[in-house]
């Protein structure tokens, strides 16, 4: 398929699950939506993730990803803007922990909202752009076939996977807070949720 063995896209698949089992950004931005807001902004949130990773596959085809990551003041600037923008997260779901004390999914979480915020979230990620840059071309064999081709179905192949993944765990939330008639697990959640944020904000600034 479009020069990808099946070994290949068998070893690409066991790489990237091992990858998206490990919390991050993106995962943390999900849950905390689905906890706060229901399944149906949690969903929405996974779909402004998925929208942000194809950016950046397009950016790879595109080869300005390339440039960002070979320019250190421009991908130090996106990386302090993320930085700031996931504290800035974690801070607002932090004030909000003690909201919708019924159970009941809270009010105000809109969908463009959601959306948005899952996509800037994925945007502002730089190791989105540096496992762009760095993971995809090492599953590629020029002699195999079209180069772009194979990085196009990498691509998708990943977003659709991470799309498959976040909305599971949105809508499990989501259905979960939902039971949950004292409102504590979706606090509980967004406490965590908040604190990842701060700590993966903090994490980022420094470089590590």
């Amino acid at each position: 398929m479009l020069g990808l063995s099946v070994a290949t896209l068998v070893g690409y698949l066991a790489a990237i699950v091992v990858l998206m089992v490990t919390p991050g950004p993106d995962m943390m931005f999900v849950l905390a939506n689905a906890a706060r807001y229901g399944t149906r902004a949690g969903v929405v949130a996974a779909l402004g993730v998925a929208t942000g990773e194809a950016v950046h596959i397009a950016a790879v085809v595109c080869g300005l990803a390339t440039v960002i990551a070979a320019s250190p003041v421009l991908f130090t600037v996106i990386r302090w803007v993320g930085a700031a923008y996931l504290i800035i997260l974690g801070v607002r779901a932090l004030r909000g922990a003690g909201a919708a004390p019924s159970g009941r999914p809270e009010q105000g979480g809109s969908s463009g909202r959601a959306f948005l915020r899952g996509l800037v979230t994925n945007l502002l990620n730089p190791k989105m752009i540096l496992f762009s840059v760095a993971f995809l071309p090492q599953f590629v064999d020029p002699a195999q076939g079209n180069a772009t081709a194979q990085l196009v179905l990498l691509g998708a192949v990943f977003v659709v996977v991470q799309l498959a993944v976040d909305i599971a765990l949105g809508a499990g939330v989501g259905r979960l807070g939902a039971r949950m008639t004292d409102g504590r697990f979706s606090r509980r959640v967004n406490r965590i949720c908040a604190a990842a944020f701060v700590a993966l904000g903090v994490r980022l600034a420094l470089g590590s």
